[in-house]
């Protein structure tokens, strides 16, 4: 398989900016749109909203795994097509629908849409980069996943259907733009009992690693229905005010990415998971006591360089176990036991506001990562060496 050397090329950027309108989409429906107009407008619980984002997620994250098979052996630009095709008409649902099961099947409709797209970039890291190009790919998807809710809280503001219909054409952009990705090379000879056994002994070797995929994104995806209403009933905060905190913490996620990204592969990402995922924690817990603009703003600050520290460090660390052979399917297997924590963590989120609280799922939020931190801590530093790739 070859992949460009070049990461700054035509087709890498007009990828990327598909990938940040995708992300665009799902962020500003996810964090900002839904939570509001299914509270609002369609009187649903915090846990019911729980339940529709984590469909989204389990949407998401299954057609990646299968995604991940398919473009080894199958057109990319058929498969990125076909999904933005199927997410293009739950836009259109959304638009019309006022019913918890029907918003279920339109939210799982989207999820499906950006998952190819995803894999495809993942699959172009080349190895003594890694962390450095995993940099670069996450300031298109952290732009889009944070401009998304920005811009929407903006919109939201004055009109919940403009802000419907403002979704509905960014995601036909980015499917415009999609349309032209092609990539012949990523079709993969190797059969399907091949491929699992392939994968069955990598997930062996990495075993250590699969706590802290489901663990911290079943911590990140606690808050996903809750941040929006805890911004503004406890804190305080109007919409633009929120999109204001998202805006800080995107910016200090964009101007760390790269920079955190070059210093693992020199150093290894050891301590950047380590510090990372220990900060985190701690400013979480400093959030249920914020009553203040400037503080939120502080907060939103170190929460943005401690993500940005564990970003690049954890995926090239998972790019170590990616077989040359079956980067697509890797991929998607990787991306699919993330999706675990993805989706049950909106669930345990919105069951733990509506018995308890909304300062809670930040509570649990907290205590998941510190226990990361002492994990990764506690850890041989020989395996968190990125430069170094498994072989088959």
């Amino acid at each position: 398989m070859k992949h460009t050397s070049n990461l700054y090329s035509p087709e890498f950027i007009r990828n990327g900016i598909v990938l940040f309108l995708t992300e665009f989409v799902k962020g500003a429906f996810l964090v900002s749109f839904f939570p509001v107009y299914a509270v609002n407008s369609l009187g649903l619980s915090l846990a019911e909203v729980g339940t529709v984002v984590s469909v989204f997620y389990l949407a998401d994250n299954l057609f990646k795994c299968i995604a991940g098979y398919l473009v080894n052996r199958f057109s990319v630009s058929l498969i990125v097509n076909g999904g933005f095709f199927l997410s293009m008409f739950g836009i259109a649902a959304l638009m019309n629908v006022h019913s918890l099961p029907l918003l279920i099947i339109a939210s799982a409709l989207i999820g499906i849409g950006g998952s190819p797209v995803w894999i495809v970039l993942l699959s172009q890291v080349q190895d003594g980069q890694r962390a450095s190009q995993m940099g670069v790919l996450y300031l298109f998807w952290i732009a889009g996943l944070g401009a998304g809710p920005v811009l929407i809280n903006f919109v939201m503001d004055r009109s919940m259907n403009l802000s419907t219909l403002l979704l509905f054409v960014i995601w036909g952009a980015g499917w415009l733009l999609a349309s032209r990705i092609r990539n012949a090379d990523m079709i993969s000879p190797v059969s399907l009992p091949v491929q699992a056994a392939i994968l069955w002994k990598r997930l062996r070797k990495m075993r250590f690693l699969l706590p802290g995929m489901i663990i911290q994104t079943t911590a990140a995806g606690m808050l996903v229905p809750v941040i929006s209403g805890f911004a503004t009933r406890h804190i305080g905060l109007t919409h633009s005010e929120f999109s204001l905190l998202m805006i800080v913490g995107g910016a200090c996620i964009g101007i760390c990415l790269i920079p955190f990204g070059k210093w693992s592969d020199r150093r290894g990402g050891k301590w950047f998971l380590v510090g990372g995922s220990a900060i985190f924690s701690i400013v979480l817990l400093s959030l249920t006591f914020v009553s203040t603009l400037k503080s939120a703003i502080a907060a939103s600050a170190l929460l943005g360089i401690s993500y940005a520290a564990v970003l690049p460090a954890w995926n090239a660390l998972l790019a170590g176990y990616v077989p040359k052979r079956l980067t697509g399917t890797a991929w998607g297997l990787f991306s699919a036991i993330e999706g675990l924590g993805v989706m049950i963590g909106p669930i345990i989120g919105g069951i733990l506001a509506d018995r308890y609280n909304e300062k809670f799922p930040f509570f649990a939020s907290s205590l998941l990562f510190i226990v990361l931190s002492v994990i990764y801590m506690m850890s041989p530093s020989t395996r968190f060496a990125h430069n170094r790739r498994l072989n088959i």
